[in-house]
């Protein structure tokens, strides 16, 4: 340790750490528009400089690292006009109109200027040529707004290890995007959003279906029902001014109702289906390796992240075999709710308008992808990102806040808290092991309250073993055998584990997450998601788990009608039909 001093405060840090995170230690905030966390630092966008006594020139804090006795000043005269001046060349490039920007009131140039006290544009320079891409169904570029912070090529090289976009070119007439001004639908872009989640302007968002929903809703011949992914509810509240891990599912429920949806019900209810679908898969294969000696792919990947499906597509099509083929929760409710729930109702799959509230931008391509549509029509018409429903309940005059708490409709609405930690690495596959376990062994998994605390948390990647003894006589072939399982959140965390499993590290069965810690840090979640923000919804929907009464999937009462009524049974020719695809390699 070694001590600093910061605004003449006395500051001990470990040596090494830079001025940034020393401010930070300290309670002090230094301005950064191009710093992620726990990722190398840039130093492009020069708003973090501080003054050090002695020193020549001001210092970029994010790149600077301390030195014992250093005299650090973030806030002096000659530090905040260096700083407004900054920001001031970056408007001059910027182009776009706040007045109308989806950005407007959640764009971090637009409050550090006001913050700054930036109140005349004196820099009328030229502007960049906006290039719009529009080709994707997930996002929407417009390169006149981009502030060549370079955020999102960090997050897509280095936290997804997807590459689909670097800076090109020098100086004023470089340019932020995939090579040769590609569009995204021409690269391998896995459309998982991480890009617009970090941007700090406009120049990457969500391709907007807000409009879309308002005229399907306003349409009185179509019935229109909408589905809560579990990520939701521990995140929509800070569109509104609550604190990160606030749980408002019943708030939520009641805007949904407000807001003209004739049902709402909860993509919950799918996740335990996609439990019972995919956790026999698992057992089929395990039998066909163990009993008929039979080459299967093992281990078994999970599918409910279109980001990973797509990353799969394009960089891992010998794994394809692998991924469970079960389809995502979006989709089987999709499907479910345009055969099963339709015949209930008395009507056709064509009345029928299904809308998703996700985190995640991909589910928007998922459900444009062409084999969605096991319904006889696309099975999900519409997702909304979580901002995008914050916007809608804040467009039709809804005070959130004084909402009272509703519940989510019935047949599709009932669900188990082993759905609720999906939203979270690690969830998928504590939910699949409750389950699996008990199906082949008759008792409740031996853990503390359920939770398999080894594949739950923030790192990477991470492994867990669980040995099975006492099965029943029909699953005696497992009897002895210790599973062994995987779970990496990050698509750079994918490549490590499957960089494991090359090196001979056995698994039997994986979770992959597209997005860092899960869908609770999707690309369509309120911003801004640091490690912070992550723990506090992830500690929220563990508490949403553990306070219901149906805790594993197989419990749920309407799952086992479902499968009475209309399924049969688990990988049933019907289930096949509706609940399961197959993927594609991209590499031609």
């Amino acid at each position: 340790m070694i001590s600093v001093y910061i605004n003449n405060v006395k500051v001990n840090v470990e040596e090494g750490t830079t001025i940034l995170n020393s401010a930070k230690a300290a309670g002090v905030k230094i301005p950064t528009l191009c710093h992620l966390e726990s990722q190398s630092p840039k130093g492009a966008c020069r708003v973090c400089m501080v003054e050090v006594e002695g020193a020549r020139s001001l210092m970029a804090s994010c790149t600077a690292p301390v030195s014992d006795g250093m005299k650090i000043f973030t806030n002096s005269g000659k530090v905040r006009d260096a700083r407004k001046f900054v920001v001031e060349l970056l408007i001059s490039e910027h182009c776009g109109d706040c007045k109308t920007c989806e950005r407007n009131e959640d764009c971090e140039l637009q409050k550090l200027a006001f913050e700054l006290g930036v109140k005349d544009i004196r820099f009328e320079g030229e502007k960049i040529e906006s290039l719009i891409d529009d080709s994707t169904p997930a996002l929407y570029r417009d390169s006149g707004k981009c502030i060549k912070c370079r955020r999102c090529v960090t997050v897509c090289n280095e936290v997804q290890g997807v590459g689909s976009i670097s800076p090109q070119g020098r100086g004023f007439d470089s340019l932020i995007g995939p090579a040769f001004q590609q569009n995204l639908d021409e690269v391998p872009c896995v459309q998982c959003g991480q890009c617009a989640a970090v941007c700090p302007v406009g120049a990457i968002v969500e391709k907007d279906h807000v409009s879309g929903v308002w005229e399907v809703l306003d349409n009185k011949e179509k019935f229109v029902v909408v589905q809560t992914a579990p990520a939701i509810r521990a995140a929509l509240g800070e569109c509104f001014g609550y604190e990160p891990g606030t749980l408002v599912t019943g708030k939520m429920v009641t805007a949904l109702r407000q807001l003209g949806f004739n049902r709402v019900f909860d993509t919950n209810f799918t996740a335990d289906l996609t439990i019972l679908e995919e956790g026999t898969e698992l057992l089929m294969r395990l039998k066909k390796a163990l009993v008929d000696k039979e080459n299967v792919a093992i281990p078994q990947f999970t599918s409910c992240s279109p980001g990973w499906i797509k990353y799969a597509e394009y960089f891992y099509p010998d794994y394809l075999d692998n991924i469970s083929t079960c389809k995502s929760p979006q989709q089987m409710f999709g499907a479910v709710a345009k055969t099963y729930y339709a015949q209930k109702i008395g009507k056709k799959p064509e009345e029928i308008i299904v809308v998703s509230v996700m985190p995640c931008t991909a589910k928007k391509y998922e459900a444009q992808r062409p084999e969605m549509n096991d319904s006889g029509v696309q099975d999900v018409d519409f997702v909304l990102t979580t901002r995008e429903l914050g916007r809608m309940i804040k467009q039709a005059g809804i005070d959130f806040k004084s909402l009272p708490d509703d519940k989510m409709d019935s047949p599709l609405g009932l669900s188990s808290g082993a759905a609720d930690i999906f939203a979270n690495t690690g969830g998928v596959m504590e939910a699949a092991v409750r389950t699996a376990y008990e199906i082949v062994t008759g008792r409740e998994v031996p853990l503390d309250n359920l939770h398999l605390k080894a594949v739950s948390g923030l790192e990477g990647i991470k492994k867990a073993s669980l040995k099975i003894e006492g099965t029943k006589p029909e699953w005696s072939f497992l009897e002895g055998v210790e599973l062994k399982v995987g779970v990496a959140h990050g698509l750079s965390n994918a490549r490590g584990i499957i960089d494991l499993m090359k090196k001979g590290e056995v698994f039997h069965f994986i979770e992959i997450m597209t997005c860092p810690g899960g869908c609770i840090g999707g690309g369509g979640q309120p911003r801004f998601t640091t490690d912070e923000v992550r723990e506090k919804r992830m500690h929220a929907i563990y508490l949403e788990d553990e306070g219901k009464q149906l805790r594993k999937s197989h419990d749920n009462p309407e799952i086992a009608q479902i499968y009475k009524e209309f399924l049969k049974e688990p990988l049933s020719h019907l289930s096949h039909k509706l609940l399961h695809t197959h993927y594609i390699s991209r590499l031609n």
